[in-house]
């Protein structure tokens, strides 16, 4: 019988295997399709404006544009403060993806020293606004733009910018009273308005920079960019344009700044010029100076330092802030107080035998002559600047009346109107001596005080000050370094801002300003000497400035001190006496006598404002010399 043979394979059931598998893989393709197109349907639609908003933040772009700064003109016009075309070098760090490779490659490409690398980097850690362009790198050379062009799809968020860059002409003349700009630090960057400064790199740091600086910024502008997939700028698609800043023109005079400065002749000290009728600041000189267009762009650690440790401070602006004894040149103030508490008249004579003592004291406070003037009334006592003769005006005055009426010149007080950074100086009384040191004020200390020694302190601009108000006889004007901001005159209120000085006699006036008038013209002027050739009237009034006290017994000897404990010299003028168009304070430090060393600075820069046209034959090398014994005080 034959074997039935059982099939090799079952078709059927393979078939059935087959079409099951079929259909599983079916429902799966249909589950993932519907999966797809319901996450398509969701993003197409459900979140069509989310993403469409996205998609467009990625493609077009917000920048800030910000202001050109205001420039800087003197009042004849000349160019002060000037902006330069540079380029920068910017980093926003969102847009890096390693920020310390991009770093090295940047400090590979632009070749930095290792001074340079440190404060690269400093920079590129500082604290920014989000999205923002961080400052790396000012003023960048042909060559390093050309190395960064190159290179530039392998630096994505790096961007080089043309902006304009502050400059300053006459740097070192100019240094502390336009002060310059530098780069804005995180102190100010919390404090400032962020939309109005984005894209702002630089602000004013100190100076007049700093005193108008909102007005100079003006207001940043923005514009919308459409960018690629590396954020480089295809075009612009829309503008709203910056408001530049205001231009500045100050009251400084170029030339007489300039003059002011050389006068000095590299020493130490400070030179102010106010224009009375007016209260403009002709010119405020502080030496030595520095060059301002160094910290513009970021002065390098050493450099600073240098500065800092420098023994002349150029860096300290003497004209606003340097603290001064006030020496002789209170005189004419003293004699006013006087005059006005009735302890004195322009007719009284005392007799000086070169000394004064308080009653029941065996002191002797020694005039500058030791033999004494002899007899000396106000006009004589101010021409010879006698001591003797304001010891008794103190002793009588006291020291609150004194300083009582010192405060109506300005003393002890801020009253510029715009000047940055001054000082108030140091007026003493017996309220102001026991506040701060707690003690009880005594009688010698008032005959100190009496010839500008002792606590008082004064600055370079306050001096000038006095000058100014005594010059309109008493008829207050605030000083001030802006004439124009934009198109907009500075008007009052200078006037006013303080209560002018009424004397009960207008002639007492004229009784102090005939004895400063001696004190260049008279015989016995302490500053007789640069009255030679004077084509118009002065006022004026020397003084020394003692460093250190001398004992009672102790004679000052200059070629026995060091250099820096020498005395210093002061000059104040007014001229001319009848119509001021000047008034002038100068300090030189460490000089010696006021007449010998100071007074020929004064009458020098009274000449170039008064006869520009005119050839100036006192020269100051001619008026600085010792041809007279200067008084000490």
């Amino acid at each position: 019988m034959r074997k039935r043979r059982d099939p090799i394979k079952d078709t059927a059931r393979e078939v059935r295997v087959f079409r099951a598998r079929s259909l599983l893989a079916a429902l799966l393709v249909l589950l993932m399709a519907g999966g797809l197109g319901a996450r398509l349907f969701y993003l197409q639609v459900v979140e069509h404006d989310v993403f469409t908003t996205r998609s467009e933040k990625n493609r077009v772009r917000v920048e800030p544009l910000p202001p050109t700064r205001g420039l800087i003109y003197d009042r004849q016009g000349e160019l002060v403060a000037e902006n330069r075309p540079t380029y920068n070098l910017t980093i926003v760090r969102e847009r890096v993806q390693d920020i310390d490779a991009t770093l090295d490659r940047l400090v590979d490409i632009l070749g930095l020293d290792e001074t340079q690398v440190e404060a690269f980097r400093k920079r590129s850690r500082q604290r920014q606004r989000p999205y923002q362009p961080a400052l790396l790198m000012s003023d960048l050379s042909e060559r390093q733009i050309a190395r960064l062009a190159v290179n530039r799809y392998r630096l994505p968020g790096v961007e080089v910018e043309a902006q304009w860059l502050r400059h300053y002409p006459s740097p070192k003349i100019m240094a502390h009273v336009l002060g310059y700009v530098g780069r804005i630090n995180e102190q100010e960057l919390a404090s400032l308005d962020s939309g109005n400064y984005a894209g702002t790199h630089y602000i004013g740091k100190t100076g007049i920079e700093k005193q108008y600086e909102e007005a100079l910024h003006g207001k940043a502008g923005l514009r919308k960019v459409e960018t690629n997939a590396r954020g480089r700028v295809l075009r612009e698609l829309e503008r709203t344009p910056p408001e530049p800043g205001k231009d500045l023109t100050l009251t400084i005079d170029t030339r007489l700044q300039q003059m002011a400065y050389d006068l000095l002749d590299g020493r130490r000290g400070s030179i102010v010029a106010i224009q009375p009728q007016t209260g403009d600041i002709l010119a405020m000189v502080s030496a030595p100076g520095f060059d301002s267009n160094e910290f513009v762009t970021g002065i390098s650690y050493k450099d600073y330092q240098s500065l800092q440790e420098d023994l002349d401070l150029p860096l300290f602006n003497r004209a606003v802030r340097g603290h001064y004894p006030i020496g002789s040149t209170i005189k004419p103030f003293e004699a006013l107080a006087a005059l006005q508490n009735d302890v004195v008249t322009p007719q009284e004579v005392i007799y000086d035998p070169g000394y004064y003592k308080l009653p029941n004291d065996s002191r002797h406070y020694r005039n500058w002559l030791r033999w004494g003037h002899g007899r000396v009334d106000l006009e004589r006592a101010l021409a010879v600047s006698n001591n003797t003769y304001f010891y008794t005006m103190a002793h009588r005055l006291g020291i609150d009346a004194l300083s009582s009426f010192m405060y109506k010149f300005g003393f002890g007080e801020v009253t510029s109107l715009d000047v940055q950074g001054a000082s108030s100086g140091t007026v003493p009384s017996r309220e102001w001596k026991r506040e701060k040191y707690g003690q009880a004020w005594y009688p010698g200390e008032t005959l100190s005080a009496g010839i500008g020694q002792g606590y008082w302190m004064v600055t370079p601009l306050q001096l000038a000050t006095a000058e100014a108000t005594l010059a309109n006889r008493g008829e207050w004007v605030r000083p001030h370094l802006a004439k124009r901001v934009g198109e907009t005159p500075i008007e009052p209120p200078f006037k006013n801002t303080k209560p002018d000085v009424k004397l009960d006699k207008d002639v007492w006036w004229d009784d102090v300003f005939n004895g400063m008038e001696k004190v260049v013209s008279g015989r016995e002027g302490t500053a007789r000497h640069i009255g030679k050739g004077l084509k118009y009237d002065m006022a004026g009034k020397s003084g020394t400035a003692q460093v250190f006290s001398l004992g009672q017994n102790q004679k000052y000897d200059a070629d026995e001190l060091k250099e820096r404990l020498r005395d210093h010299a002061l000059f104040t003028a007014f001229a001319p006496v009848d119509d001021p168009q000047i008034a002038i304070a100068v300090i030189v430090e460490n000089a010696g006598g006021g007449s010998s060393h100071a007074a020929g600075l004064a009458r020098a820069l009274a000449d170039e404002w008064l006869l520009p046209d005119e050839e100036n034959t006192h020269q100051a090398e001619e008026l600085i010399k010792e041809d007279v014994e200067v008084e000490g005080t």
